[in-house]
C-alpha cells in the first residue's frame, strides 16, 4: 500500500508539473490516456543482445506447463542482472554503496534530459558525450532540472534487433559503440543534482574504454545507470518524466528494469 501512495504522489508530480492546457484533475487526464506514456523497455529474448565475455550470458527461458493444459500457463528464466534494459546500482562498482534493493523508491522517479548526439556517433561509433554536449543542451533548453536522469541518445537502440550491429565487433572482436565521456560525468555528479544517467546501449562507458571511467565516477557518487533503454528517439529533449521499477534482488548489483516515460 505505501508503495502505491509513492507511485500516486509520484503520478501527481508528474500532472502538476505539465503544462495546463484545461482545466481539471491531472490525474484523470493520465487515467483516461491524454499523457502519453512511451515504454523504453525492450522484450527479453533468447536473441537479445549480450555482452560476449565469459560473464555474458544469454537469456535462457523453459516452458514448464504450455496452454491449454488444464493448468496455469508456467515457465522459468535465466538471466544475468546486467542483460537487456536493466539498472546498474551503486554496488556494481562502488563497494558499500546501495544495491539493487536498497534503492529508495523515490530516487526511482525523475525528470528525463535527452541529450541527442545520434548524428555524432553515426559518424564515429566511438563517440563519447562531452562535457560541451551538455552545455550546449542547456543552453537551448536551460539548466538541468533538479534529481534529472540524464540520457544520452546515441541511436544505438535501432540497432536491437540486429545482435551483430549492435555489439559492432571488429576483426579483433573489439566492440565500439558510444559512451558517455569522464569529464561529462564529473560534471553531471559535480555541478549538477542528477539521480542517475542511462544510455541506448549495453554500456553508459563506450565499449573501448579499458577501466570503465564513468561506471567508477557515477556509481561512485552513489547514482545508478540505465543501460540497453529502448525508444530514446521517442522522447522530447525536455519535459518527459521517467518512471524505473527495476527488480528488487537481495544484494544485487543490478537487474532488469521496466521504463516508463511519461510524457505531458
Amino acid at each position: 500500500m505505501r508503495q502505491f501512495s509513492i507511485i500516486l504522489t509520484t503520478l501527481a508530480l508528474v500532472t502538476s508539473c505539465a503544462p495546463k492546457e484545461k482545466e481539471g484533475d491531472r490525474f484523470e487526464e493520465l487515467f483516461h490516456g491524454e499523457l502519453k506514456i512511451v515504454d523504453l523497455t525492450h522484450p527479453l529474448s533468447e536473441t537479445s543482445p549480450y555482452w560476449p565475455d565469459p560473464n555474458g550470458y544469454a537469456f535462457d527461458y523453459d516452458t514448464l506447463i504450455k496452454q491449454p493444459s488444464g493448468a496455469p500457463g508456467m515457465g522459468r528464466y535465466k538471466v544475468s542482472e546486467h542483460l537487456g534494459t536493466h539498472m546498474d546500482a551503486p554496488i556494481h562498482f562502488a563497494d558499500g554503496k546501495s544495491s539493487i534493493d536498497d534503492i529508495a523508491p523515490n530516487e526511482m522517479f525523475g525528470p528525463a534530459v535527452v541529450i541527442d548526439v545520434s548524428s555524432k556517433c553515426a559518424a564515429d561509433a566511438d563517440y563519447v558525450l562531452v562535457k560541451q554536449d551538455i552545455l550546449d543542451w542547456e543552453a537551448e533548453h536551460g539548466p538541468i532540472p533538479e534529481r534529472a536522469i540524464v540520457l544520452m541518445n546515441s541511436g544505438w537502440g535501432n540497432k536491437w534487433e540486429d545482435a551483430a550491429a549492435y555489439k559492432n565487433e571488429d576483426e579483433k572482436g573489439q566492440m565500439h559503440f558510444p559512451g558517455f565521456s569522464a569529464e561529462a560525468a564529473e560534471l553531471l555528479i559535480k555541478e549538477r543534482n542528477i539521480l542517475g544517467i542511462g544510455i541506448d546501449n549495453f554500456s553508459v562507458d563506450r565499449a573501448i574504454a579499458t577501466d570503465f571511467p564513468v561506471h567508477l565516477i557515477v556509481n561512485g557518487a552513489g547514482k545508478f545507470h540505465l543501460e540497453n533503454v529502448a525508444n530514446l528517439d521517442q522522447l522530447p529533449p525536455t519535459g518527459a518524466y521517467l518512471i524505473n521499477a527495476p527488480i528488487k534482488i537481495e544484494g544485487g548489483s543490478g537487474g532488469q528494469v521496466r521504463i516508463f516515460a511519461v510524457v505531458p
